[in-house]
């Protein structure tokens, strides 16, 4: 998380401020660590490593690339609960959520040595969950438009809405969800990035991949559409 969520006009922006702050989808602590890292863990006491508790992201990264598996399940434990949050918030549904982010560290850590800046590792590893998510989200569309989606989706944002809504809000967000599940995954996951997670516009262009000028672009799209399907009748 970076800045919180910046005020603006729209009923839609109204709503989303029920349930901000966002709600912990992991408070008994991060989803299932990957069995390899698991495995390369549990080394015996006599061939472990220092202790990497304290190091900074830099160093953790620098420890993983010389092949230090307590460094790399230090990098789990650092930031896949917030990584799961990401991802379940983007996708709806904890379980795809929870295989993003096994996803995203087996492949992050197999690449690790493709980031070029070592302290830059959680908005890396946002980018890739990103990226992991927006798949994710395509197929589903496309399986939807089959007829063929299957995806049951345990935790809609109308969900994560505080107690104190009032019951005609939930339902008005209710409708702002079911019209960001017929959205194109890139317009879906920069609107959500910005207007839910709260990220800057900055920070949403690099989790995204793309240009400033695209990622606004895309959420002025979907908050467009926001305005005229939230219209109260004539």
């Amino acid at each position: 998380m970076t800045d919180p969520p910046r005020s603006a006009t729209g009923s839609h922006h109204f709503l989303l401020s029920f349930f901000l702050p966002l709600r912990d989808l992991h408070p008994n602590g991060p989803p299932p660590m990957p069995s390899a890292l698991v495995a390369d863990a549990l080394l015996p006491a006599s061939d472990a490593p220092p202790p990497v508790e304290g190091c900074d992201d830099a160093a953790l990264v620098g420890r993983a690339l010389a092949g230090d598996p307590l460094a790399e399940a230090q990098i789990y434990r650092r930031h896949a609960r917030a990584l799961g949050n990401l991802a379940a918030r983007l996708l709806g549904s904890r379980a795809d959520a929870e295989d993003v982010v096994q996803e995203t560290f087996v492949t992050a850590l197999e690449r690790l040595a493709d980031l070029r800046d070592p302290a830059c590792l959680r908005p890396w590893l946002t980018r890739v969950t990103v990226s992991f998510a927006q798949k994710r989200l395509r197929k589903r569309r496309l399986l939807r438009w089959l007829g063929l989606d299957r995806t049951e989706s345990d935790l809609p944002l109308d969900g994560l809405a505080g107690d104190a809504m009032p019951a005609d809000r939930r339902a008005e967000l209710a409708r702002v969800v079911a019209l960001l599940d017929t959205l194109p995954a890139p317009e879906r996951v920069a609107w959500t990035l910005h207007r839910v997670e709260g990220e800057t516009l900055e920070a949403a262009a690099a989790a995204c991949g793309c240009s400033l000028a695209t990622v606004k672009r895309r959420i002025a799209a979907v908050e467009a559409r926001l305005d005229r399907h939230l219209e109260p009748p004539r």
